[in-house]
């Protein structure tokens, strides 16, 4: 009995798991984005500290975005200006990290909205290098500590 019920609790989760991978139309509003990881990669000090996080409404019911949050004051994400953002249209959200911040990128930027699959939580990853220090080169003097 215990395995028909786990046979039958896995099939239908299973049915559904499927339609949403497919990308078959949602019922209602629904983000779909081609990446939940926004990569920054190895960057110097100071470089590019804009990246985009570009989803769709696979839903049938127009998506209307409340809040974009990120997880720190160091990582500021803009949610689209358009609203809403209808059935099949594409948007992005902009996110932003300061990248004077030398060390590993973890960070989490929270998306908020209609849609049901509403929270959506995007990692920001990557790894900003320090600047490389000059060193001098050689300018003819001579080391006291050089014999001949």
């Amino acid at each position: 009995m215990k395995k028909l019920l786990l046979l039958a609790f896995v099939l239908t989760f299973g049915a559904f798991g499927a339609k949403a991978q497919e990308g078959q139309a949602q019922d209602g509003p629904y983000m779909h984005f081609e990446d939940k990881v926004v990569q920054f990669g190895k960057i110097d000090k100071g470089s590019d500290r804009v990246r985009y996080a570009k989803f769709k409404n696979t839903g049938n019911q127009p998506l209307i975005i409340h809040d974009c949050k990120g997880s720190c004051g160091c990582t500021v994400p803009k949610c689209p200006k358009e609203k809403p953002i209808m059935p099949g249209q594409t948007a992005e959200i902009k996110v932003e990290y300061d990248t004077k911040r030398v060390g590993i990128i973890s960070k989490t930027v929270t998306v908020k909205s209609n849609a049901s699959n509403s929270p959506i939580y995007l990692r920001v990853k990557g790894e900003v290098k320090a600047a490389q220090a000059a060193f001098p080169t050689n300018t003819g003097s001579k080391n006291p500590l050089e014999t001949k």
